[in-house]
């Protein structure tokens, strides 16, 4: 199928062509989600399947779906500023509409949903391409998909307090994953609003939100080094809890154990920012 055959679906508000099956066309657009062209990874694929997805039009064959998505995930898994990335992101945001899909109304297995959670959480783990946008080719963003993913992961009625508490652990270990680079493209916002998904379900007790936020807080403390920049270790902890405290102040809806949590990350603020803050 060409771009034009696309593009024209895209003209027809995303109505499913009925001159193909469906799953011929699912298999394309499948394949569109790596392709290196954003006009038609990010302007035809994604919002063809998450606009299917989101009518319904996958209803009775979503568990197929997501277990498709979930396997695109591992494609090319470990490589670093190569192309498969973009697969393994976009996988990642329509795996994310189908659990959005069944926060609406039940369609699968709760087993399922906490599977395609695992497999998230572990590709969130083991990404090591942190590119954000990337010159000709548009946004990779691997992080900050997962990170919505997991949001999305959150809201999920299948999802109980243990889980809650592994999606917080995630976070963290994300944050403290050794890296070669930054992330500068958004995603430690969005591993905050993350966080405040879990948190505004108010299931999680603050006696086990209090050390998660340490571990984030030892992650974000300066540890000189002669041979290595610090802000490699922390920048992204730090970036990371100004963007949970901008949430946790200024965000709709906030959580139960809001007045505590501001405390503790005041703290954290602090001690993780003595050279800027301390008086000239």
């Amino acid at each position: 199928m060409s771009a034009a055959y696309w593009r024209q679906v895209h003209e027809d508000d995303f109505a499913v062509p009925t001159d193909r099956p469906l799953a011929d066309l699912t298999a394309e657009l499948t394949r569109l989600l790596g392709d290196v062209d954003p006009g038609l990874r990010d302007g035809l694929a994604l919002p063809a399947l998450a606009t299917w997805v989101e009518r319904g039009v996958y209803d009775d064959l979503l568990r197929g779906l997501g277990d498709g998505m979930a396997a695109g995930l591992r494609v090319g898994l470990g490589e670093r500023d190569t192309d498969t990335v973009f697969r393994r992101s976009f996988s990642a945001l329509v795996l994310g509409e189908c659990i959005a899909r069944d926060n609406e109304r039940p369609l699968v297995p709760g087993g399922t949903v906490l599977d395609w959670g695992d497999r998230l959480a572990t590709w969130v783990l083991q990404e090591r391409d942190l590119r954000g946008f990337v010159p000709d080719k548009g946004w990779a963003h691997a992080v900050a998909h997962g990170a919505d993913a997991l949001g999305t992961l959150a809201r999920s009625p299948h999802v109980g307090a243990a889980e809650l508490v592994v999606i917080l652990d995630v976070v963290a270990e994300r944050l403290a994953v050794p890296a070669d680079r930054l992330l500068t493209a958004g995603e430690p916002d969005r591993l905050a609003r993350t966080a405040m998904s879990v948190l505004r379900r108010n299931r999680v007790p603050f006696d086990l939100v209090e050390p998660w936020l340490e571990a984030v807080t030892a992650t974000a403390a300066h540890q000189r080094s002669p041979d290595r920049d610090p802000y490699l270790r922390s920048g992204d902890a730090e970036a990371f809890l100004r963007a949970l405290y901008l949430q946790l102040a200024l965000g709709q809806r906030p959580p139960a154990i809001r007045a505590d949590l501001m405390l503790l990350l005041v703290d954290a603020l602090r001690s993780t920012n003595e050279l800027v803050l301390d008086p000239e």
